[in-house]
């Protein structure tokens, strides 16, 4: 049985080619990469643009408080799960609402990447994965500026804890269809609009 907000969509694009022009195809954009590398900036960008921008980290510390102070840390990926999967559940209704959604997480292997494509295929969207690479020194820098922080993006990161992330992490392979974020804003938008025209 279709849900309301697949009904409400459908009812959306009807109207709209009725009017002769078909509706644009919502973008997924799903960040890839490790803490530090930029992904909260990016998101927070596009959301200026108009994207719905959803957090995973945000609505952890929302719900549970500062990572290593209001909880231990051993205990996050615990507390994480639940909030990936409402996550999910809202980023499918967003994008059956026909939103362009910004996806704030890491997506550190394939797997996770080809799950949350196909959610939002089977949603109507078209995922995007945005690569950010960063290197190891500069990831180092940019985690010891964000560990004085105590915001929800804020989690402390120690230099070994971040070899470990590397050891974890599983960059985009030759064969996925991803955009590299060089760091320009305004070439990634047009990447973006490039892909919904494809």
């Amino acid at each position: 049985m279709p849900t309301a907000a697949r009904i409400d969509r459908q009812r959306s694009h009807a109207r709209t080619a009725c009017r002769g022009r078909k509706p644009p195809v919502p973008l997924a954009v799903l960040l890839a990469g490790l803490t530090g590398s930029g992904k909260t900036t990016v998101a927070q960008a596009l959301a200026a643009r108009g994207y719905l921008r959803l957090s995973v980290d945000e609505e952890v510390h929302r719900l549970h408080g500062r990572y290593g102070v209001d909880y231990p840390e051993h205990t996050y990926f615990e507390r994480e799960r639940p909030v990936v999967e409402a996550t999910r559940d809202r980023f499918i209704k967003e994008i059956e609402a026909g939103n362009d959604v910004v996806l704030d997480h890491g997506l550190w292997r394939r797997a996770e990447r080809d799950v949350w494509r196909q959610a939002a295929r089977e949603a109507g969207g078209l995922p995007v994965v945005v690569y950010l690479p960063a290197d190891r020194d500069e990831l180092l820098r940019r985690l010891a500026e964000r560990n004085a922080r105590e915001d929800a993006n804020a989690l402390t990161v120690t230099p070994e804890a971040l070899d470990d992330f590397f050891a974890r992490f599983a960059p985009p392979a030759d064969d996925e269809d991803v955009i590299v974020y060089t760091g320009d804003l305004d070439v990634l938008v047009t990447a973006l609009t490039e892909a919904r025209g494809r």
